[in-house]
Parts: C-alpha cells; structure tokens; sequence
C-alpha cells in the first residue's frame, strides 16, 4: 500500500487489550479488538482521577520486509515506573511485549516502507483504572491497551524555535513530572498553542524551583552539544540529569541556563520527535535569544552546522532501518501474530 503521509483513526485494523482485576490479581489474555473505540463508565478513576499511564514506542521496516521495535524492554520498564506512580498494578515485561508485538504484527502491512525518512509506525501503549467508583482508591479493575499508527516525525525534520516557559511549571521536585501521565502532558496544551501562534514550535521547560537549570521540552528530551572551535567532529554530548521530568530513551549532569552559550548545537528528542536541531531558544523575561541555526543554515547539505544532528540521526536512523549491526541489541524483531490470540470485533 502507499504510505499515507497524515494518520486516520480508520487506517490500521485494530488494537490490543488485556484487563486485570485484583480480585484475582491476573492480567487477561491478549486479545485483538477490530475497533478503535474503548467503552469505559463514567465514574472510571481514569476519567474523574487521572488515573492513567502511557508510552511512546516505534517500529521499523528492514530491507528484508521484516519489521522491528526499537528498545521494546526499556519501555517496558518506563511504562510500569508511570504505571507505579498512579497507583496502577505493574505488568509483567513478558505480557507488555507479547501485546506490543501482537499490535504491530497485526497491523504490519501499515508500516511505512523501508528506507522512508521520517516515517515510522507509533506504538501507543495505554492503561487506565476503568471500573466504576467515586471514592479517592485507587481502581478494582485496569484495562490496558496498545494502538499503532504509521505516522512522519512529530516535528518534521526542519529545525524549531523554542521558547522557555516562564509562566507554568512543567514538574517539582518529589512531583510526577517523571511519568508519562496525562496530568503532567494537558495543562502545556494551551502553552504550547500560545507560542505557536508567536512563532514557536515547542516549549522548553526549566526547573520549578530555580528557573535556572535546564529540564526538557514539552514533547521531547534535550540534548546539548559542545565542541572545540573550527572541529565539529569532537563532540560532547550533555543531558539533563533530574528526576522531575521522563527519562528519554532516545537521549541521561546538570544544564544552567548559562549555559546556553557554550553549545554549538541543541537537540530534541524523543519517540515520535525522532532527533530535530533547534533553531533558537528564547527567554521574553531575560529578552535573550540564543541561536544554533542561522536563518541562511536551513539546508539539508549545511552538514557543517549540524554535524551532531546529521552524525546522531544518521547513525540511528540506519540501526533503526537494519542498515547497520544493533551492537546494542535496540531493535526485536516481530513475530507472526500468536495463533491463539482471539479476534474481537467491537461491540
């Protein structure tokens, strides 16, 4: 089929689902639901309480047809550390990845094709408290779940304008901003609207408690890059090192504002962000803005410029694509669906 270039709730065939009950402390078998569409009571926790978790995950198609996810474990381990901070049971590394493995192989025809660049199918695995209750406890019964949809780079591949959120705080210390929760993602939606419509196309966080270290974007971890003057090649790559936000397995000392200065080239990244350069980040209170990427350097042959950008996409991007050995095991090959798994067509 031909890769559609914007995502339709309609495309892929289906989704995964698996309940738990802690009557008697056991997830469901897998089954494979041909609807998109989840049927949940009105007083679920997930809906009055925010009692929900999620994940970003990503697969590939190798030159062979064969279809891979990337880091399957790590977002295993990710997704139960958000679970655990929402009062929501652990599953077990075993039955998230059969699930995750069973949503991709059945919609497996939508992966884009191989060697398309920024096309990738997004995996979202979800889980919320879904039985009724109006009392602050934390559910008797969990629905979990896992939707794919082929999609292009979250950002696109050009280089972004960042402004620093001076009027919100993402996470604190001893909060719940290192989980992927709803409650830390919809309070930025009216922020990250605003600064589109000042021109800006992501947010960047700064500690709550200092406003003078950096955290990460709003959609997408930070990375900055340092080298010595006049030899791109010899680069340092820093991280942010906080427990106040997700850990990014895409990107793992401190950031100060100031900094900004010293990198030659800053970084977001993420699952569906994929590695994008910025372009600028601004601060409106200090009335400073620092840029990476000249107005003149928007080109895909300026690999002077974005030498760390074009060197850490290249060389993922062909792991990703089976071009190059996984020396890191990142990538699982999928298997054929489970011939036991069962069919579910909806309601």
């Amino acid at each position: 089929m031909v890769f559609a270039p914007l995502p339709r709730a309609d495309l892929v065939h289906g989704h995964v689902e698996s309940s738990f009950s802690t009557e008697t402390g056991a997830w469901s078998d897998l089954k494979f639901v041909e609807d998109p569409f989840l049927r949940v009571h009105g007083l679920a926790p997930a809906l009055n309480y925010g009692q929900q978790a999620f994940e970003g995950m990503k697969a590939f198609r190798f030159p062979d047809g064969s279809i891979a996810i990337f880091r399957t474990k790590d977002h295993a381990e990710r997704f139960n550390r958000s679970s655990s901070v929402v009062s929501i049971p652990q599953i077990p590394t075993s039955h998230f990845i059969r699930a995750v493995h069973l949503a991709v192989a059945r919609n497996g025809e939508f992966v884009p094709p191989h060697g398309k660049k920024g096309a990738l199918m997004y995996i979202r695995p979800v889980i919320f408290g879904s039985s009724a209750g109006l009392s602050l406890n934390p559910a008797k019964e969990y629905t979990f779940c896992v939707y794919t949809q082929p999609i292009n780079a979250y950002h696109g591949l050009n280089p972004l304008d960042a402004l620093i959120l001076e009027d919100y705080d993402r996470c604190a210390p001893r909060g719940t901003g290192a989980a992927k929760i709803g409650g830390n993602y919809a309070p930025i939606m009216r922020w990250t609207e605003s600064g589109k419509k000042s021109g800006f196309q992501t947010i960047l966080h700064l500690d709550s408690k200092t406003n003078s270290y950096i955290e990460e974007f709003s959609s997408s971890g930070f990375l900055g890059v340092q080298s010595d003057r006049g030899k791109p090649e010899t680069l340092k790559i820093v991280v942010p090192d906080s427990t106040n936000f997700v850990p990014s397995i895409t990107s793992d000392s401190c950031i100060a504002y100031d900094e900004m200065p010293s990198f030659r080239e800053v970084l977001a990244v993420g699952t569906a962000a994929t590695i994008v350069a910025i372009r600028s980040i601004t601060s409106l209170s200090r009335q400073q803005r620092f840029t990476y990427v000249e107005e003149d350097q928007h080109k895909e042959s300026s690999v002077t410029n974005h030498y760390a950008a074009n060197k850490l996409t290249d060389t993922l991007w062909r792991i990703q694509q089976g071009l190059e050995d996984d020396v890191f095991g990142w990538c699982d090959k999928v298997q054929e669906p489970n011939s036991d798994a069962s069919i579910f067509s909806g309601p």
